[in-house]
C-alpha cells in the first residue's frame, strides 16, 4: 500500500515556456505533457574535458562552462540539469511552476544550482537524494538550513539528520506532480529512483546510479564483500526500471567522466525506450551474464569514496566563507615542517618552471576535485600555491565538495614571494615527443586509456598507484606521459616527492607522439 505524502491537488494548469539554455552552470530540459522533448549532454571524456551539446542532431561544441545556447522550447515541465563536469554527474532542478523547485542529488557545491535557481525566481522546497553518495557530499542538508527544504531519502539509508524517509511505493505531493519512490538497490544497498508523474503518465524517472545512459553505476562501493549480491540487485532494478513506457524520460545522475559509472559513456540522459535497445546491460541473457559484463567493466577509483558514504549518512559540516587565508613564507615553510601538505593548481609549465619542494601538482580544472581525492591525504591539513588569476573560490568549492575541508590557506604572493623570501625551489623538465627516443617511458594514464593504444614499450602505472608506489621505483631518467601532461605533471611531483631527480614530463599525449614520428601506437596490454 502507497503512503502519500503531502497534500492531494488536483493536476496543475502548465504553460508554454521560451527558455534560455546555458552551458556555463545549467542546462534547460524540457518535457512536454502531450510531445516529450529530450536534450541529450553529451562529452568527450578527455582530459580537458571538452563538452559538446546535442539538440535535435544539431551539434554545438565547445566549453561547456563558457558558452551559451539560447533555444526555445516548448513544454510545460522544465527540468534543469546542473552538470558537473570532472565529477561526470548530473543534478537536476525541477520548476514546479509555483516558485518551488525540488532539487535531485544536488552536491555541496551549491554555486550552480542557486544561480539556476535565482535566475527562475524559484526556491528549493524539496531535496531528494536517490543514495548514499560516494563521490560528492550531499548538498541536501545545506539546503534544508538555507532555504528550509525538505529533505527526502531512503528510510533505509539510516541518516541521521532531519529528512523524510521513504520506502519503496511512497509517493509524495509537488502539488499538481507527484514524485513516486521506487526502491532500486545495486548502486547502493539503499538506492531509491523517483518517479516522475501528471496525473497517471509517468513523465520520466530520475535514476541516480541504477539505470546510466548505456549502462549501469558500480556495486563495489559499499564494501567488497557485497559486490556481487548488490551487482544481481542492479540487474533486478534495472528490469524493473526498464518496464516503464517507452518514451519516459531517464535523469540519471552518474555519467560521462564519473569513476561510479561502469563503463563511462557519452550521453547524460535519454529514455527507456532508448535504453531497452540500446543499453548492453538491459539485453544480457541472464542474470549470471550481467553480473559478469558489469564486475568485468570496473576500473579503479578514487579512495576518498570509501569514505563519503558514512559522511553522508551523518551529514556533512555547515561550511562558511570561501577566501584562503594569506600565509608568508616563513609561515609556510614551518607548516611543511610540522606534516602540511602543498597542493600546487598552476599550470603544468608552471610547476615545471619553478615549485616548493614536496609539492604535489594538481592543476585547477574540472577534474580537479578528483585528483585532489586520489593524490591527497584527507587527514592532513592543507597550503595552496596558486597564481593571481585563478579563482580561489573555485579551489575551495572543488575541495569542499569531497568533503576536503582542511585548507589551511595559501601562499600569499605565489612562488614569485616563496623564492624572494630565499626559499628552496624545485623544476620538473617539460618536453615534447623528441624526449621519448629511447628513453625509459611511464605511461600514468588509466588501465582502459593505455590498453586503447600507447606508446610502444611504455610501461603502465595509473597515477593513482604512485601514492604508494613511487618509492619504490629506481631513480633513473624517466619520462613519464599522460594523454595530455597535466596528469603526468601530478605523477612527476609524487616521484620528486619520493626523492627522484631525473624525471621528464611529456607535454602532450600518445598521439602527439604517433603524429610527430608517424609511428603507430600498440594497444592492449
Amino acid at each position: 500500500m502507497r503512503n502519500h505524502l503531502g497534500p492531494t491537488s488536483e493536476s496543475r494548469h502548465r504553460k508554454t515556456c521560451c527558455a534560455r539554455l546555458t552551458t556555463g552552470h545549467c542546462s534547460l530540459l524540457s518535457v512536454s505533457r502531450y510531445q516529450p522533448t529530450l536534450i541529450a549532454l553529451t562529452f568527450v571524456a578527455v582530459e580537458d574535458l571538452l563538452h559538446s551539446i546535442v539538440l535535435w542532431n544539431e551539434v554545438e561544441s565547445g566549453r561547456s562552462f563558457d558558452s551559451s545556447l539560447e533555444v526555445a522550447l516548448v513544454g510545460d515541465i522544465s527540468v534543469i540539469p546542473l552538470i558537473d563536469e570532472g565529477l561526470g554527474n548530473s543534478a537536476y532542478l525541477l520548476d514546479l511552476d509555483d516558485g518551488r523547485a525540488l532539487a535531485v542529488d544536488a552536491s555541496r557545491d551549491l554555486r550552480s544550482l542557486y544561480d539556476a535557481a535565482q535566475r527562475r525566481g524559484l526556491t528549493v522546497a524539496y531535496a531528494a537524494d536517490t543514495h548514499l553518495h560516494a563521490d560528492f557530499l550531499t548538498g541536501a542538508v545545506q539546503l534544508a538550513r538555507a532555504q528550509g527544504a525538505q529533505v527526502l531519502a531512503s528510510a533505509s539509508g539510516q541518516r541521521e539528520y532531519p529528512h523524510t524517509g521513504l520506502a519503496d511505493g511512497d509517493e509524495l505531493d509537488l502539488g499538481g506532480l507527484r514524485l513516486r519512490a521506487l526502491a532500486t538497490p545495486g548502486h547502493t544497498h539503499e538506492h531509491m529512483a523517483y518517479e516522475l508523474l501528471d496525473d497517471s503518465r509517468t513523465l520520466g524517472v530520475f535514476t541516480g546510479g541504477s539505470l546510466i545512459v548505456g549502462s549501469a553505476a558500480r556495486t563495489d562501493l559499499v564494501s567488497p564483500d557485497r559486490t556481487e549480491e548488490l551487482a544481481r540487485a542492479q540487474y533486478r532494478s534495472l528490469r524493473r526500471l526498464a518496464r516503464l513506457d517507452d518514451d519516459v524520460a531517464v535523469w540519471p545522475t552518474h555519467g560521462a567522466g564519473s569513476f561510479c559509472s561502469a563503463p563511462p559513456g557519452a550521453e547524460r540522459t535519454s529514455t527507456i525506450g532508448t535504453e531497452r535497445a540500446t543499453n548492453t546491460l538491459l539485453r544480457a541473457e541472464s542474470e549470471d551474464a550481467f553480473v559478469a559484463q558489469l564486475l568485468d567493466s570496473l576500473g579503479t577509483f578514487p579512495p576518498y569514496f570509501l569514505r563519503l558514504g558514512e559522511i553522508n549518512r551523518r551529514g556533512p559540516a555547515a561550511v562558511e566563507g570561501d577566501t584562503l587565508h594569506a600565509l608568508r613564507a616563513a609561515e609556510v615553510a614551518r607548516l611543511i615542517t610540522a606534516g602540511t601538505q602543498i597542493v600546487d593548481v598552476r599550470p603544468l609549465a608552471d610547476f615545471g618552471a619553478g615549485h616548493v619542494p614536496g609539492s604535489v601538482s594538481i592543476p585547477l580544472r574540472p577534474v580537479f576535485a578528483t585528483w585532489l581525492g586520489w593524490l591527497i591525504d584527507a587527514d592532513k591539513p592543507i597550503v595552496v600555491v596558486r597564481n593571481p588569476d585563478q579563482d580561489p573560490t573555485e579551489i575551495i568549492w572543488q575541495a569542499r565538495k569531497i568533503g576536503y575541508d582542511q585548507l589551511t590557506g595559501e601562499l600569499d604572493g605565489g612562488v614569485a614571494a616563496w623564492t624572494a623570501a630565499d626559499q628552496p625551489t624545485g623544476s620538473i623538465r617539460v618536453a615534447g615527443p623528441e624526449a621519448l627516443d629511447g628513453a625509459r617511458v611511464l605511461d600514468i594514464r588509466q588501465s582502459g586509456e593505455y590498453q586503447a593504444g600507447h606508446v610502444p614499450g611504455a610501461e603502465s602505472t595509473e597515477l593513482g598507484a604512485l601514492t604508494a608506489r613511487a618509492a619504490d621505483l629506481p631513480d633513473e631518467p624517466l619520462v613519464v606521459m599522460c594523454g595530455h601532461g597535466e596528469r603526468a605533471m601530478g605523477a612527476a611531483s609524487l616521484l620528486a616527492r619520493a626523492g627522484h631527480h631525473h624525471i621528464t614530463v611529456l607535454d602532450g599525449g600518445p598521439q602527439d607522439w604517433a603524429d610527430t614520428t608517424a609511428r603507430a601506437l600498440e594497444t592492449g596490454r
